[in-house]
């Protein structure tokens, strides 16, 4: 229900203001929007979203507990499917970006426990499609190392 709702409310302030953000910034803010119920369906519970910190450039577009897992999820977001899968956006690059945000969320923890928190890098690929979207999650899609 509050996917639906949060859709119509999208739909109604392009409508009222004008599109004004880049069609690739609105696709990739569906996608994660979408990225996010669809986690929630599977048992993930959501922390942040966006999470930003002065320090570093970048953001992690998804924190979610699975079970005893810490996961930063990386969303990537296509209007179809291509010959290569969206995953494939994420470079070395982009995993050491993921990397330094999650050591800085991770300081945020009190310190006696904040080396045994399993931390886990996840990959959700969405395929928008106009009679229902698809999802593909990979748990685990690079190492912390």
């Amino acid at each position: 229900m509050q996917a639906g709702v949060l859709r119509r409310m999208d739909a109604l302030a392009v409508r009222w203001r004008g599109q004004r953000d880049a069609t690739h910034l609105m696709t990739g803010l569906r996608g994660e929007r979408e990225a996010l119920f669809h986690l929630r369906r599977l048992g993930y519970v959501v922390v942040a979203r966006r999470w930003k910190t002065p320090k570093l450039r970048g953001d992690v577009d998804l924190i979610a507990w699975d079970g005893e897992w810490l996961c930063f999820v990386e969303v990537k977001t296509r209007g179809s499917r291509g010959v290569v899968a969206a995953e494939a956006a994420i470079d070395e690059e982009k995993q050491a970006m993921l990397r330094r945000m999650a050591r800085a969320y991770l300081r945020g923890f009190p310190e006696p426990g904040r080396n045994s928190v399993p931390v886990r890098f996840d990959v959700v690929s969405v395929y928008l499609r106009g009679s229902g979207n698809e999802f593909e999650v990979q748990k685990g899609a690079f190492r912390w190392v």
